[in-house]
């Protein structure tokens, strides 16, 4: 009799590169494998653009990324996540360039493998650079967020990433379920023990994001994101947000650095809560 484990309870994706192995060792010196290289995307193959929000960060189309990427590869950076961005890609009300062949991300995925054969490689997976409202799922005829389409919708995305060649799939969308959602997909395609899910365990509507979405032209056209981000200083919500996505099978949580002011009540709930919260990317 066959017996299959399910999507929730696959561990190997968890420890299958060799940086994932490091990040599963407690330790308590920052080693560059302890640090993720943020790396905007955009669909212009040959631009490079200050980010003005963020003096002295770029985004680099797909033809200057290697000559970018190079000396910090040679001093020892051990991987990188990506965010994409849409400013040429028509954007629609289903995100149809979220992982579409012109999308900057899936494009250079390849060819990063190629380039540097060693490098981890994780890809934000939201929705939101790429539909026309700039949310980060799916509107439902009313005007409000549709969850169901969202997560089936944000699982392809993080599936055809995977088969791009990502090693991670990191959701940032704060939709219910996604994380059941993508490693199911991930199972289906053939992928629930080759790669890895790192996920926001709670993410906050917070002014704070602000140069971020400057950084990759996603803020919303209208409304805001108050209805599925959590509010600020919402302790119980944020530790019930964790313990969610860890049934789920989550492998990594992080969350920003620069939230933690805001969220200091949460760092007073029970230590595993702390030890989540007060770090970027940790494992769970």
């Amino acid at each position: 009799m066959e017996h299959r484990p399910s999507a929730k309870n696959v561990l190997h994706s968890g420890y299958h590169h060799p940086v994932l192995r490091t990040w599963q060792c407690p330790n308590t010196i920052v080693r560059p494998e302890n640090l993720m290289f943020p790396i905007f995307i955009i669909d212009g193959d040959n631009d490079v653009q200050e980010i003005t929000s963020m003096p002295g960060n770029y985004r680099y189309g797909v033809n200057k990324l290697k000559e970018a990427l190079q000396p910090v590869v040679d001093d020892g950076l051990k991987s990188v996540l990506l965010f994409g961005v849409a400013q040429n890609l028509a954007k629609d009300g289903l995100a149809t360039h979220a992982d579409s062949s012109d999308n900057p991300v899936m494009r250079v995925i390849p060819k990063l493998r190629e380039w540097f054969p060693d490098l981890l490689i994780a890809c934000d997976v939201c929705l939101c650079a790429y539909t026309d409202h700039g949310h980060c799922g799916i509107l439902g005829a009313d005007g409000y967020l549709d969850n169901q389409a969202s997560i089936e919708r944000i699982a392809r995305q993080a599936v055809n990433y995977a088969k791009a060649g990502a090693h991670i799939v990191a959701p940032s969308d704060m939709m219910d379920g996604r994380i059941g959602a993508i490693k199911e997909g991930l199972t289906k395609a053939g992928l629930g023990s080759r790669v890895s899910v790192l996920s926001y365990a709670a993410k906050f509507a917070s002014v704070m994001y602000g140069p971020f979405r400057d950084a990759a032209k996603s803020a919303p056209g209208k409304g805001d994101r108050k209805g599925y981000q959590l509010p600020p200083g919402s302790a119980g919500l944020a530790a019930r947000a964790t313990v969610s996505l860890l049934v789920a099978g989550l492998h990594f949580a992080y969350h920003p650095v620069f939230t933690h002011g805001f969220c200091h009540s949460i760092f007073k709930r029970k230590k595993c809560q702390k030890n989540l919260f007060h770090i970027s990317t940790v494992k769970i």
